[in-house]
């Protein structure tokens, strides 16, 4: 299985949708582009795609923050998403890659993501990728999503 991988393009954007909300996320049609806009040449955001027969089949997104006294930054992976059927082959640790070789060549001192507690099945992809558990994730909703 012969698997593309490469950086996200505007008239990618609306064929990511079903993926992006396979797991619960809130994009639309409506809100999607005005994002691609705000980002597109925002150094500190990025995201990769993967394409099998011209099929999106998988993304990965990520932020890059600056820490306090350290030479460097680090990163979190705000997304991360195989089609289902898709699920297994290989494309997630891929993307992964992707991405943390990108991190290693912008400085990156360390990546972080967050997953759901009841996503037991990711939490092993992540593990078997190298990423360990030592933390909760916390959130409070400021403006709820409308």
């Amino acid at each position: 299985m012969e698997i593309l991988i490469r950086e996200i393009e505007e008239n990618d954007y609306l064929a990511l949708l079903p993926l992006w909300n396979q797991f619960g996320g809130y994009a639309t049609v409506e809100n999607i582009v005005p994002h691609y806009n705000r980002i597109k040449d925002d150094e500190r955001y990025k995201t990769f795609i993967a394409f099998f027969n011209n099929e999106i089949v998988g993304f990965i997104t990520s932020v890059q923050y600056y820490g306090i006294g350290i030479e460097g930054s680090y990163m979190i992976i705000i997304g991360i998403a195989v089609k289902l059927e898709f699920q297994k082959k290989g494309i997630g640790t891929k993307l992964i890659h992707k991405m943390e070789n990108y991190a290693k060549n912008k400085n990156v001192f360390s990546i972080y993501l967050n997953s759901d507690l009841k996503r037991t099945e990711a939490h092993t992809f992540y593990e078997h990728n190298g990423y360990s558990k030592h933390s909760y994730g916390f959130g409070k909703t400021i403006n709820p999503i409308k």
